[in-house]
């Protein structure tokens, strides 16, 4: 039953792995020092996301109980609410990028990352919801949970998507902040 949601995130995981790519030729020194003021502080809410992305696929990968399913979800969603907040924070507190259009570029990108935010707190507050102990009903509602999830992504994508398409990709993927480390492949 919560191996949807496992897969689902799967989904956001490389949302997030999208950032791990090789940076560009020489990139704007500019735009350089800005990418590394919004990296650095992207660094540890990049590791929250990848380990409560890792906690949700651990329990549905055992045969785990309702109720603690319920928790650890739960516990992830909250992670990942404030992560996606502390992102659009830190975008919008390093200042203006030095790009063409640089102030609609980050206001956009920041509110992707808060509609991220926002979606994964509605998911927590459908998962405190569902009633373990009825395990169809429970069952029934993480399916609910899981289909939801694509949609939760799709703010921090759009968010990627406008920094890229504002110039700042290369800067970006250029900064060991932004690069997330992939967890080998686990036999499940």
């Amino acid at each position: 039953m919560n191996k949807k949601i496992a897969a689902a995130l799967s989904g956001g995981a490389a949302l997030m792995l999208v950032l791990s790519g090789c940076g560009g030729d020489e990139t704007d020194q500019k735009a350089g020092s800005w990418a590394k003021k919004v990296c650095d502080q992207w660094q540890p809410q990049l590791e929250k996301i990848e380990a409560a992305n890792l906690e949700i696929k651990r329990v549905a990968s055992e045969s785990s109980k309702p109720d603690e399913v319920q928790k650890t979800d739960s516990t992830a969603f909250a992670t990942m609410t404030e992560s996606y907040k502390a992102m659009a924070d830190a975008l919008r507190s390093a200042g203006v990028p030095p790009v063409k259009n640089g102030a609609a570029t980050q206001e956009a990108a920041a509110k992707g990352f808060e509609t991220t935010s926002t979606g994964y707190a509605d998911l927590k507050a459908k998962t405190d919801a569902l009633d373990p102990q009825d395990k169809t009903k429970f069952a029934d509602g993480l399916k609910e949970v899981a289909g939801g999830l694509k949609d939760v992504t799709k703010g921090g994508q759009e968010a990627l998507a406008q920094l890229k398409a504002g110039g700042l990709g290369p800067a970006i993927n250029g900064q060991k902040g932004c690069q997330v480390a992939t967890a080998p492949a686990s036999a499940q």
